[in-house]
């Protein structure tokens, strides 16, 4: 009897001591990360400025439009979600109420700037007034990559004949005293007036 009691008890400290020891295992667990579907395509909120400008001694007022062109190819990032693209319409209006300028401006417009990632993923986001420079109208455009801080900074310029000029923006904005130089691959538009 002291045997069975003594080889029981030796079973119940194997068996404590083994149910003691975790069980290791070599599974990993990994959470499933969760895919983002795209939404609905995005499209920019509406933006309108007027301003007015005091050129070659006139007074002129200045209107810029964008609006979101579902006719426009849209553009996709890298998740699948896709943009609508914009259209922007400048117009210079003389003081006595007629058209001097009137253009509307698609990223296509600004082609010859731009490179191949911003033609297919790139949208045109803005245009604003910056300065009088002598005879010229001197605008600020930007074509960008949809909800991101990169973007083709661009130089609109109207002459006082109605030309249109398009450059890229390569200088830095600085207080420096250096003057621009001429770029390459500029863009003049005779039509406008």
């Amino acid at each position: 009897m002291k045997k069975i009691q003594l080889l029981a008890a030796l079973l119940m400290a194997v068996l404590a001591i083994s149910c003691g020891k975790k069980k290791e295992s070599k599974d990993i667990i990994v959470p499933t990360a969760e895919v983002v579907k795209p939404k609905a395509p995005i499209s920019m909120q509406p933006y309108s400025q007027q301003q007015e400008v005091a050129w070659l001694d006139k007074s002129y007022q200045v209107f810029i439009n964008r609006v979101a062109d579902d006719s426009l190819r849209m553009v996709q990032d890298e998740t699948g979600q896709k943009f609508v693209d914009n259209r922007i319409t400048l117009r210079v209006v003389r003081a006595d109420g007629s058209v001097f300028f009137k253009k509307v401006f698609t990223k296509s417009t600004f082609d010859a700037q731009l490179d191949d990632d911003y033609r297919q993923t790139g949208i045109l986001e803005g245009l604003v007034f910056d300065k009088v420079d002598g005879n010229n109208l001197v605008f600020a455009g930007s074509v960008s990559h949809p909800q991101t801080d990169e973007y083709i900074p661009l130089v609109v310029t109207v002459s006082n004949f109605g030309n249109v000029t398009i450059k890229r923006d390569d200088q830095m904005d600085t207080n420096s005293t250096q003057e621009q130089q001429p770029q390459e691959n500029q863009v003049t538009d005779e039509d406008g007036v």
